[in-house]
């Protein structure tokens, strides 16, 4: 359960953590690409380990005070659940989309890159839409089907082994995010998406949230609010 913080606590949260969030997916991809520049499987694997651990001590960190979503689609979809009143809805997402924006542009800073440059990466096809799908709604049912059985200590660790082990088995690499996927477009780096790419992800993206919130609700029979207690967190 989140506790009492103001809406801008609570916003301020998801901004500076969606930053950080963005941050460790862009700068651990700079990284892998300098640390291991001839190994593509290595540096996905570098890069799926950063942000499965940045993920996970984010989720901790801040799942008390914003319920660290970090992700448009998990705050959408924990309002669809009454965990969340509307109201505070476009706070959050204000916030998940600067910050993701902001922390692509730290990442290229750290690394002598310079601040924003759009990436030329194009990731689009029928197999990386349908992964994203995959990916999305993978990780929103593992975040609300604990979190609607009062199992809500899980998600930190589940969301996180979702998001790294999906970099591996989804050919899209598992973005599964529409401001992880805005704020990468902002890096012509080796986790950076094509400006021409990024709708037909988001688009993916939200179908596979609508198929994991479908999911959830036909196998726990909760379409709102099931307990009180822990918090609800997001996802890369």
């Amino acid at each position: 359960m989140t506790v009492g913080r103001s809406i801008v606590g609570r916003a301020t949260a998801e901004l500076v953590g969606t930053l950080v969030l963005s941050c460790v997916v862009v700068g651990s991809g700079i990284a892998a690409s300098r640390l291991s520049p001839h190994d593509t499987g290595l540096q996905l694997l570098e890069n799926a380990a950063s942000t499965a651990l940045g993920l996970f001590v984010l989720i901790v960190a801040l799942g008390p005070i914003s319920g660290a979503h970090l992700n448009p689609l998990v705050t959408l979809v924990d309002a669809v659940f009454g965990r969340r009143p509307w109201r505070g809805v476009a706070p959050y997402l204000i916030a998940q989309f600067v910050g993701a924006i902001a922390g692509a542009i730290l990442a290229n800073l750290m690394f002598g890159l310079p601040a924003m440059s759009i990436s030329t990466r194009d990731r689009l096809t029928p197999g990386t839409a349908l992964a994203e799908v995959v990916a999305t709604a993978g990780l929103i049912a593992v975040i609300f089907l604990l979190t609607q059985t009062s199992r809500s200590s899980w998600v930190a660790a589940a969301a996180a082994a979702w998001i790294g082990s999906a970099y591996f088995f989804t050919s899209s690499t598992s973005f599964a995010n529409p401001a992880l996927t805005v704020g990468r477009m902002f890096s012509d780096t080796f986790a950076g998406i094509a400006p021409g790419s990024a709708p037909g992800f988001i688009a993916a993206q939200f179908v596979g949230a609508a198929i994991g919130l479908t999911l959830v609700v036909a196998m726990t029979h909760r379409p709102g609010r099931a307990s009180s207690t822990g918090s609800t967190t997001p996802d890369v």
